[in-house]
C-alpha cells in the first residue's frame, strides 16, 4: 500500500514492496454513534486488507464535534504517536476524509504518513485496474485527489526520490508540479473522453441488437460470481473489496422465446466512496444507466445489509436517475437459516433470492429475466410497426402530392 497513491504515472516512486503496518482512527460524534462507527472501522479493515496492510490496532475517539485541527484533538493525537512507536507502525488511516492542512498537523505531530478512506480506497482502485479505460479513471481521480494536497505531500515525495515533476524542494518547484499535474490531467481527461464515445456507439449497437441486464450492488456482494455462475465467464471473483473494476459483459441464455441477452458486471459501490471516482467511472457505470433491466445485487448474509442496500440505491439514483428498471436481488441465501429466509421474502416480497455459489434460485431469476426481455421485444416490435406505418403514411403522401 502507498501514500495513497498506488503505482501508476500519477505517483511513480510512491509504493513499497513491503507489507505495511498501519493503524486504523475511526471517530463517533453526535452525528455519527459508536455502533456506526464501528461499523465503518471493520470496513476500513477489509479495505485496508485489499491494499495489502498489516492491521497493527486501532483507535476510536469520541467527541461532540471533530477537532479542526488534528480532528482528535491534542490528547488523542498523542496517545496515537505513543501506539505507532509501540507498534512500529509505517502509516495512519482515518475513517474520515481528511483536509490536507489536518492530515498534515497530523504527520507533524505523529512522525507518520496519514491516509484517509478516500486515498485508500484510490490506492485499491489503482492497483486493481487493468484495462487502459479503468487505469485512466483512476490515475484522474488520483489526480484530482492528489493536487489539492500537493503542499503536504511534497516532503514525502522529496524523501522518497521521486514523484509527479522534476526534483527539487520550494515553492517554486510546487508551483511547477501543479502545472505538470494540470496538463496531464487535461491530457488524461481528453483520451477518456474518446474512449467514452467509442463505449457509446458499441452500447448503442449492443443495445439494438440483444436485451441488455446489469448487475449492480454494493462491493462483494457476489456480482462476478452471479456472472461466472450465469454465463461461464472467467471473471475473477474474491472476498476482497472491489476485486472488479471494470465493466465485463457476455451473452446470457434466458430461454427458447427470449430475444438475445446480455448481463454485464460492474464495479461495486462502497460508503463514502469519492467523488472523484465517482465521477472517474461514469462512462464504465454507463452500462448500467444504459441497460433494460437492473440487478440490485444485496449481500443477504450482511448484518448491515439494509444500509448498504440503500448506499447502492442512493448512488444509483445519482448516476442513473430515479427510472431506473431494477429489481432487488438477494444473493448468499445459502448463510442464512430458513426462519431467516422466510423473513427476508416477508420484508422484500418482490425480490428474488439466490445463491450464485450454489446456483440457488436460478430458475426464478432466469424467468424474471426472460419475462422482461419478452416485454422489451414486443416493445420493440410495436415501436417497429407504428415507425413502418408512419414510414408508409409519408411515402403515399408524397406519391398523391407528386401525382397531383
Amino acid at each position: 500500500m502507498g501514500v495513497g497513491i498506488a503505482p501508476t504515472d500519477a505517483a511513480r516512486g510512491r509504493h513499497w514492496n513491503q507489507k505495511e503496518r498501519v493503524i486504523l482512527v475511526g471517530v463517533s460524534t453526535r452525528e455519527q454513534d459508536p455502533t456506526a462507527t464501528r461499523q465503518h472501522l471493520d470496513e476500513l479493515a477489509r479495505l485496508a486488507d485489499s491494499a495489502g496492510a498489516e492491521i497493527a490496532g486501532e483507535i476510536v475517539q469520541h467527541r461532540q464535534t471533530l477537532d479542526p485541527a488534528t480532528v482528535l484533538g491534542g490528547g488523542k493525537v498523542r496517545e496515537l504517536a505513543e501506539l505507532c512507536e509501540t507498534e512500529n507502525v509505517d502509516k495512519i488511516v482515518f475513517d474520515d476524509d481528511l483536509s490536507p492542512s489536518q492530515a498534515k498537523r497530523i504527520e507533524e505531530l505523529t512522525g507518520r504518513m496519514v491516509l484517509d478512506r478516500s486515498g485508500l480506497i484510490l490506492d485499491i482502485f489503482a492497483r486493481q485496474a487493468r484495462t487502459r479505460e479503468a487505469k485512466l479513471q483512476v490515475e484522474i481521480a488520483q489526480l484530482e485527489y492528489l493536487i489539492p494536497r500537493l503542499t503536504k505531500m511534497w516532503a514525502h515525495l522529496e524523501r522518497q526520490g521521486g514523484g509527479i515533476g522534476t526534483l527539487g524542494p520550494g515553492e517554486t518547484q510546487l508551483e511547477t508540479d501543479r502545472r505538470i499535474a494540470r496538463t496531464r490531467l487535461a491530457r488524461l481527461k481528453k483520451e477518456l473522453a474518446s474512449m467514452e464515445v467509442a463505449r457509446g456507439e458499441r452500447g448503442k449497437q449492443r443495445k439494438r441488437e440483444a436485451f441488455s441486464v446489469a448487475v449492480a450492488g454494493y462491493t462483494n456482494a457476489g456480482k462476478s460470481t452471479l456472472l461466472n455462475a450465469l454465463t461461464g465467464a472467467k471473471v475473477l471473483a474474491q472476498d476482497r473489496l472491489f476485486s472488479t473494476l471494470d465493466a465485463t459483459t457476455r451473452k446470457v441464455w434466458l430461454g427458447h422465446d427470449s430475444p438475445p441477452a446480455t448481463f454485464s458486471d460492474t464495479v461495486g459501490f462502497i460508503r463514502k466512496l469519492p467523488h472523484h471516482l465517482v465521477a472517474s467511472f461514469r462512462s464504465t457505470l454507463a452500462v448500467v444507466a444504459e441497460a433494460d433491466l437492473v440487478l440490485h445485487l444485496v449481500d443477504a448474509s450482511d448484518l448491515f445489509r439494509e444500509e448498504e442496500m440503500r448506499v447502492a440505491h442512493d448512488l444509483l439514483a445519482e448516476l442513473c436517475g430515479h427510472d431506473l428498471p431494477r429489481v432487488v436481488v438477494f444473493n448468499k441465501v445459502e448463510l442464512l437459516d430458513e426462519p431467516d429466509r422466510q423473513k427476508l421474502s416477508h420484508d422484500f416480497p418482490h425480490a428474488v433470492q439466490v445463491s450464485a455459489i450454489e446456483k440457488l434460485g436460478f430458475d426464478s431469476l432466469r424467468d424474471l429475466m426472460r419475462d422482461r426481455a419478452v416485454i422489451w421485444k414486443d416493445a420493440r416490435r410495436s415501436k417497429a410497426d407504428v415507425e413502418l406505418d408512419k414510414a408508409i403514411e409519408e411515402l403515399e403522401a408524397w406519391e398523391a402530392s407528386g401525382e397531383a
